[in-house]
């Protein structure tokens, strides 16, 4: 039993000389601003939305981007009406979207749906010269400074950033909250750092920009695993991509709010992060004894702390049995080993959260109270992940769309304030 405790040990310091770094990350974030940029050149782009079955809120997304600061003859929004059963691309065209309508029921995933729309536009829209495509999905509402800023940012050499994630519906309840807040955190203490710290962000579903000569190099978007997010980021890190984070360029998203729908999702992302490690670990590894930062940074990202958590609970579970068939006292001591790994858990994302809550405070946009109560239940969401994790694991995942219903203005969303 004392074995069983040595190891709980050495996991911890393995954890902590994994993420140690993440901690400066921190302490990057709070003390210094984040850079600033000037563009001497407006680019062209092409927005690309996919979309299925999302009538209730593709049209004010449109909405959003036809309002922006920007000069309008530099922008195109296409949308890609995916698998659609409803009238999404009627909708689309109304609020004066190029739309195009694809059904494919074997190739199913964003990932295939950008590829099939990347190839349309080189083919039938190459006299147009797009410069980079911005990427949104269709619950997602913009600032209206967001393609300025972006453009600010790629005038400056990025060829891929990421954006500002912010939420629709932080105040919904205790899932949508935790996903917003740890959006946030990963904005200003991740992304926010690394582009401080000159090395590379990390693409984080939605909201980012790439350029035409990536996905021209890349022979279209080629990245199908079920998180072709990180995928598209490891791989881009592996090829000496460095990703750019713009602060500035704020997006609303929604989160769900039903606990099926959020264990839908994280089973996709926790399956989907065992898949990139499964196909690119080794490069990273690879990357990391070139002496590439990244390589290391995106690895940290998308295996140990769960395999860690995983390894430890195991341990611990397997144990204790063990424990009651020799001694009491040793028991006692594995259950209070669990104990202290559930409390260093929850006591870490507390903090996690506290202080991004401070740091964001403006940015999250319900009342005091329910920014409050979160910093509580923000763990608890964060520990969830965990048996999610473990049946992920084991269970084969497949791509499902997750229904988007909060329609709402950009006008009302930051409307939700201090009550």
């Amino acid at each position: 039993m004392k074995t069983i405790i040595y190891l709980n040990w050495i996991i911890s310091i393995v954890f902590t000389l994994c993420y140690a770094y993440q901690f400066f990350y921190i302490f990057v974030g709070l003390l210094k601003k984040p850079k600033t940029f000037t563009a001497a050149k407006n680019h062209r782009y092409a927005v690309v939305i996919s979309a299925r079955n999302e009538r209730t809120v593709v049209g004010q997304l449109i909405e959003s981007i036809k309002a922006q600061n920007y000069p309008a003859e530099l922008l195109d929004v296409f949308v890609i009406a995916d698998n659609c059963t409803d009238d999404t691309a009627q909708v689309a065209k109304d609020a004066g979207a190029l739309v195009y309508e694809r059904f494919n029921t074997e190739k199913v995933g964003k990932g295939y749906a950008l590829d099939w729309m990347f190839k349309i536009i080189e083919k039938d829209h190459a006299d147009k010269n797009y410069e980079a495509f911005i990427i949104f999905d269709a619950d997602n509402l913009l600032d209206e400074n967001y393609i300025a800023e972006m453009n600010k940012v790629f005038d400056n050499g990025y060829r891929i950033i990421t954006s500002y994630r912010n939420s629709k519906n932080f105040g919904s309840n205790w899932i949508s909250s935790g996903y917003s807040l740890w959006f946030l955190r990963e904005a200003k203490f991740l992304n926010n750092a690394r582009m401080q710290l000159l090395t590379s962000c990390a693409i984080s579903g939605t909201g980012f920009l790439v350029s035409a000569d990536v996905i021209k190099r890349n022979g279209g978007w080629i990245h199908h695993l079920l998180t072709e997010d990180i995928e598209f980021t490891i791989d881009s890190v592996i090829h000496g991509e460095t990703i750019g984070y713009c602060a500035d360029a704020i997006l609303y998203d929604e989160q769900p709010t039903l606990f099926s729908q959020s264990y839908t999702q994280r089973l996709r992302w926790a399956k989907g992060f065992y898949q990139v490690f499964a196909n690119y670990g080794g490069k990273l590894f690879r990357g990391i004894f070139k002496g590439s930062f990244a390589c290391f940074d995106m690895l940290m990202t998308i295996m140990p702390a769960m395999l860690l958590t995983l390894i430890s609970i195991f341990v611990n579970i397997v144990a204790i049995p063990l424990g009651v068939v020799t001694q009491a006292s040793e028991t006692g001591a594995l259950l209070l080993t669990l104990g202290q790994t559930f409390v260093n858990f929850y006591g870490l994302f507390f903090i996690l959260g506290t202080i991004t809550t401070i740091t964001e405070w403006k940015q999250i946009h319900c009342s005091k109270g329910k920014r409050i109560w979160n910093l509580f239940t923000f763990p608890l969401f964060m520990l969830s992940y965990v048996p999610i994790a473990v049946i992920a694991l084991f269970k084969k995942v497949e791509w499902k769309p997750i229904d988007h219903s909060v329609a709402t203005t950009l006008e009302e969303v930051r409307g939700e304030i201090e009550a």
